[in-house]
């Protein structure tokens, strides 16, 4: 497999609007909404901007080296709009990293366990609680992981066949829905492959993370691209030796690549959702609507 795509530049928004159908006294929230610098991605610019303007708000770092911007509103509202928005340039899968010895060697030197430098991604072999390492992963993940297997070879067989096994269905699962019952069903979308694939890589001693952002998509032949039409996405990575990572999309059957802008990673979704917040309110209803733009510039 070789690097074969070029750098692109993308403009990224992504606006969050709730609605409530009474005054919202307080809102405390947290975001992962800004994309991480990476030796594969350049952040030019990035703003997150909130309306009504906060009363308090701070940008930190997180544990895993993520960007999270926390603001509280307590002047009253009906209507809390949060929007992101980013220039960043991504590169094409690094062929290097591809065709390098710890990729092509067996994945069962790639275990944390015994690699050396391991205990830098120890962390990502362990499996959640509740446990999401069930017999129908460990069965699933062996007929990949064979021994001596190319560590290549056998992640990007993972991401075929989840592609092929399990069908995309919007709407089909939710934020809780459990691993175990994704493989029963074989629906989910794509942060359910993500962690379906996480849990086949940890349950083998792989050390996994999950990833959060974005994914470019083109519009059909002739037709023109439509704002909005984008979507938040999630793809999983596997760590190499030598502390470097390979990510893998099986919602779409490929290597991440310049059309994913990665906005931040955890062990699981729990650790980088885009948004996630507290309100104080007598409100009855609310609605969410989001709209995420992934539009490609003309690199400088």
């Amino acid at each position: 497999m070789t690097d074969t795509g070029s750098t692109r530049r993308y403009r990224v928004i992504h606006q969050t609007r709730y609605t409530y159908d009474d005054d919202v006294s307080s809102s405390y929230a947290r975001c992962y909404l800004t994309p991480r610098g990476l030796p594969g991605q350049r952040v030019e610019s990035t703003e997150v901007r909130i309306d009504p303007e906060p009363d308090d708000r701070s940008t930190g770092v997180d544990v895993y080296g993520n960007i999270d911007t926390y603001f509280h509103v307590r002047s009253p509202h009906r209507v809390l709009e949060v929007t992101a928005e980013s220039v960043v340039e991504v590169d094409p899968v690094d062929g290097e990293l591809l065709s390098s010895a710890a990729a092509l060697a067996p994945w069962e030197q790639a275990r944390p366990a015994v690699a050396p430098g391991g205990a830098l991604a120890a962390e990502f072999v362990l499996d959640l609680d509740p446990p999401e390492i069930t017999g129908a992963v460990v069965d699933y993940a062996a007929s990949v992981f064979t021994p001596d297997r190319p560590l290549l070879e056998a992640i990007v067989d993972l991401t075929t066949r989840i592609f092929t096994d399990f069908e995309y269905k919007s709407g089909s699962t939710a934020i809780s829905t459990r691993v175990d019952t994704v493989m029963e069903r074989r629906v989910g979308v794509c942060q359910d492959f993500a962690r379906v694939a996480i849990a086949c890589l940890r349950s083998v001693g792989l050390a996994a993370r999950y990833e959060s952002g974005y994914l470019a998509t083109d519009p059909p032949p002739g037709r023109e691209r439509i704002f909005g039409a984008d979507a938040s996405h999630a793809w999983a990575a596997v760590w190499l030796p030598g502390d470097r990572w390979i990510a893998i999309d099986p919602t779409n059957d490929k290597l991440v690549d310049e059309r994913h802008v990665t906005l931040a990673w955890g062990r699981d979704y729990d650790d980088v959702p885009p948004l996630r917040g507290v309100i104080y309110t007598e409100s009855r209803k609310s609605q969410i609507d989001v709209s995420v733009d992934v539009s490609p510039i003309d690199a400088s």
